[in-house]
């Protein structure tokens, strides 16, 4: 890690600081250097017992969390600006989904859905139709990952269709099994070696106005991967157009406006459907319950995951019910899809989304965070922008002067912030992207410590 600074022990007097229902302090605390003795004697058992293929950002061991704040298992309090991935959306143990999940587990954790069905799952479906945009009519199915909702959405298109060919876009990703790794765009960590990949995906430009030429609109930017694959592959074969309304991994990268109704409107036409994958943009993340309803999109199929289960493995496939009921009587499900548990946490969690208003909450993040960044691009030379929306924020990492990416600056960065005890992450199809998923639940001062961290390594990292 990069210290910008010899480490000094947080002054904290007990009591001094809020805390959360939990008894856990909501303020940064850090009571070791970071990595603490723990933490690194847990790294030296890791290298024998955990595959080196399985990587961490962070190299101190987790022992409990509470709102915004993760503990570290030497006592080291971090600002959490991560969310495991935009996960613990509504905070880390929150009352409601613990109370939620202990009394599930009190009753039954599993009989497996195609098995002994349980209104759980029911209920967590009929959520997803109403919250999912659209009023027509909806059907759900409920899966363990993104991934998996993703395949299952692409086999429901196949289906519904007869049809085969999947369009994705250049930066996407959408998982590490065999078939969303295919549909996925970069290569490490995610596909090097484990080819060959499905077939059938043709793989076009997305709209990345930071990299587009000048003026391009998103109509024009639709036009131009639409044009592609009228050309190369022939729109009457198109299954269904499958995109991040907002990117994730690739980089947080915010379609030009105008881009989605486009490709809305050539789906509708050209009869392919248009599936939106909201893993990482859904549920309140964006400022609205899913990044589509920004320009009003609204998609055939929404697959949905992360934030729905506030930690609790669970995802879905919404869609219209004609389409849905394409697929034949077993053609979708998993022993584990829906397990009751995740059910009660997602109830839960979209039970404390509304009465929060976390979208609203979101909106208040993505301001902040504005206010804070914004100054930043362009001083220090370095920092090409600061986009995103809602809670969904990222500065891209640049060499001065030029849109060449600048990975190193953007590692240096995110390890002084780790160093300093708040969590971001990195992202990027160069890796020189950082990303800030924080709890919409977060307080507006672990939000502006976290920033000043932040804002301070940033200046720090580029000045030198």
């Amino acid at each position: 890690m990069v210290r910008t600074e010899p480490f000094t022990p947080s002054t904290i007097e007990p009591g001094t600081a809020p805390t959360g229902p939990g008894g856990i302090p909501q303020r940064r605390v850090l009571r070791t250097e970071l990595p603490g003795p723990r933490s690194r004697e847990l790294a030296k058992r890791r290298t024998q017992a955990v595959a080196p293929g399985v990587s961490s950002t962070l190299p101190v061991y987790i022992g409990s969390a509470e709102g915004a704040i993760v503990v570290d298992v030497d006592g080291n309090c971090l600002i959490d600006l991560g969310s495991g991935i935009a996960v613990t959306s509504v905070g880390h143990a929150v009352p409601e989904v613990v109370e939620a999940v202990r009394e599930q587990v009190g009753r039954f954790t599993h009989t497996c859905f195609m098995v002994g069905p349980y209104e759980g799952y029911v209920e967590v479906c009929e959520r997803l139709n109403s919250l999912t945009p659209g009023t027509h009519a909806k059907t759900s199915a409920l899966f363990n990952s993104g991934a998996e909702a993703v395949e299952n959405a692409v086999k429901v298109a196949r289906r519904a269709t007869g049809r085969e060919v999947v369009v994705a876009f250049d930066h996407a990703y959408h998982g590490r099994t065999n078939l969303t790794m295919a549909l996925t765009a970069k290569n490490l960590p995610y596909k090097d070696g484990f080819g060959p990949f499905a077939g059938g995906v043709h793989r076009v430009p997305m709209s990345y106005p930071l990299r587009d030429p000048e003026g391009m609109t998103g109509a024009e930017a639709a036009r131009r991967a639409l044009e592609l694959v009228e050309r190369q592959v022939g729109a009457a074969r198109v299954a269904c157009v499958l995109i991040e309304p907002i990117q994730g991994e690739g980089g947080f990268v915010v379609p030009a406006p105008g881009f989605l109704p486009a490709l809305s409107q050539w789906c509708a036409e050209s009869g392919a459907l248009l599936v939106a994958d909201e893993v990482q943009s859904g549920f309140c993340r964006t400022g609205d319950w899913f990044a589509c309803d920004d320009e009003g999109v609204v998609p055939d199929l929404v697959t949905t995951a992360k934030g729905i289960g506030a930690g609790m493995p669970l995802a879905g496939l919404t869609g219209r019910a004609e389409v849905m009921e394409k697929v034949h009587a077993g053609g979708l499900g998993g022993t584990f899809g829906g397990n009751p548990v995740a059910c009660a946490a997602a109830i839960a969690a979209i039970d404390t989304m509304r009465s929060s208003d976390l979208a609203g909450a979101a909106r208040r993040i993505g301001r902040v965070i504005g206010e804070r960044l914004d100054p930043l691009v362009g001083e220090p030379p370095g920092i090409a922008e600061r986009r995103g929306r809602g809670a969904m924020q990222a500065i891209e990492l640049v060499v001065p002067g030029s849109l060449e990416p600048d990975p190193k600056a953007a590692a240096r960065i995110a390890s002084a912030c780790h160093a300093e005890g708040v969590v971001v992450l990195t992202c990027g199809s160069w890796g020189n992207v950082i990303r800030l998923l924080p709890p919409l639940s977060i307080s507006d001062e672990l939000l502006e410590e976290g920033l000043e961290v932040l804002v301070r390594a940033a200046r720090g990292v580029l000045a030198g």
